[in-house]
């Protein structure tokens, strides 16, 4: 046990290091009470139903998948400062004036917002990825991943308890304004310092042949990696819905809240393991295991909400580790100049996958029974591991080739 701390304190003791993960909680804040809190100012204060709720939410999601990638090239073409304060800005301005727009204009803003919002998971990881050494990495990101299950146990909540209290999101949403022009300014520590390695500021390594064009690392192993990205946030946000289906069937919709926190505290477990243990499972095996053990969770949750909470475990414990392992990968596969424009794609990838998550296991459940949304959903994110690991198999290199023709091997995954 003392062991796998030790690991965790020598990364935190590098320099820099803790303000990376102190910033990275902080700034997340806003984010992740975001979405809640859009969907119920357009049901609570402009009297619309959860399907134009859904829309704005959707809207702000297009927008942020769209922009993530852009936003993730210019860190690596302009540095961290002025994309995050020019960003931040947006963020601020959309969040104080949407309570005073009408629907069609707040669809429209929620577009724009979500384009122009403020690259947080994008800086994070690029900033592990270039302030972090190669071999504390895996560490860094199961940290990391950690993290973002705190703040997003903390987010929705509040949100929801700050607006439910006083039947009113506009002084929320101000206040979500507020945190995103602070997270803004936050996000400005991430900066190298004046002097600092290059790498930091996204200028192209000239030794390096392969930061010459997209074609060079944009390749089969490097989209699969996007494809785990996606399929595991499909497979979290359709197994969310899925919960409240089936709690719902039985009867104890009650208890989901205490379901999904026991989900999330077996992720934190498996998070630590990750960057504590010296034998991590690889990426492709961990999204396997993932589908495969939230598969049949439905079929045993119908004995009971303890039921259901212990069959969440086993998948909740390859949820943190699936995250950063794929975060590490991504930045791997990648040269160091275009590491932001990578993370970006794979918060697309992911929000994507979010976005496809919850209507697919709804749909499935409106025209089956509870316990398929499980199903389907994990063995999509399973046969989407499957097709990785095929690949891995038949397009690894041979010994010869790899010597004379190194650039052209497939991304680790």
């Amino acid at each position: 046990m003392f062991k796998a701390f030790a690991s965790y304190r020598g990364l935190l003791a590098l320099p820099g290091a803790r303000t990376v993960f102190v910033v990275g909680l902080l700034a997340r804040l806003p984010f992740t009470a975001a979405s809640m809190a859009l969907a119920l100012h357009v049901v609570i204060d402009l009297d619309r139903g959860y399907g134009a709720a859904g829309l704005a939410d959707l809207m702000l999601t297009v927008g942020g998948a769209v922009g993530a990638p852009l936003l993730g090239r210019s860190l690596d073409r302009f540095g961290v400062r002025p994309v995050v304060l020019v960003t931040g800005a947006v963020d601020a301005v959309f969040w104080i004036g949407a309570p005073y727009l009408d629907y069609p204009w707040l669809l429209a803003a929620s577009a724009v917002a979500g384009f122009m919002g403020l690259p947080v998971f994008t800086a994070i990881r690029r900033a592990i990825a270039t302030n972090i050494p190669a071999e504390q990495q895996r560490q860094a990101f199961a940290l990391d991943a950690i993290l973002v299950e705190v703040v997003f146990m903390v987010g929705p909540a509040v949100a929801v308890g700050a607006i439910t209290a006083v039947n009113d999101a506009t002084a929320t949403m101000t206040g979500i304004g507020v945190l995103y022009l602070g997270a803004g300014l936050l996000l400005t520590r991430l900066a190298p310092a004046p002097g600092a390695d290059g790498a930091a500021t996204g200028p192209k390594d000239p030794a390096d042949p392969r930061a010459d064009g997209r074609s060079v690392w944009l390749r089969p192993g490097f989209l699969l990696v996007l494809g785990v990205s996606l399929s595991a946030n499909l497979v979290l946000a359709g197994s969310e819905i899925s919960i409240t289906a089936v709690l719902r069937g039985i009867g104890d919709t009650e208890w989901a809240g205490i379901c999904v926190a026991i989900w999330c505290a077996a992720s934190l477990v498996g998070g630590f393991w990750h960057g504590a243990t010296s034998r991590p499972w690889r990426l492709p095996r961990l999204m396997l295991l993932m589908g495969l053990t939230i598969a049949p969770v439905g079929i045993i949750g119908h004995a009971g909400w303890i039921w259901l909470a212990v069959a969440l475990l086993p998948s909740g414990f390859m949820c943190a580790p699936t995250l950063a392992s794929a975060s590490e990968e991504i930045t791997r596969a990648v040269p160091q100049s275009v590491v932001g424009q990578a993370a970006g794609l794979q918060g697309s990838a992911m929000t994507i996958g979010a976005a496809i998550g919850a209507p697919l296991a709804g749909a499935v459940i409106d025209h089956s029974a509870p316990a398929w949304g499980f199903a389907v959903t994990g063995l999509v994110g399973a046969s989407l591991a499957a097709l990785t690991i095929a690949y891995q198999h038949f397009a690894r290199p041979k010994p010869a080739e790899k010597s004379t023709d190194e650039a052209d091997a497939p991304a680790t995954v």
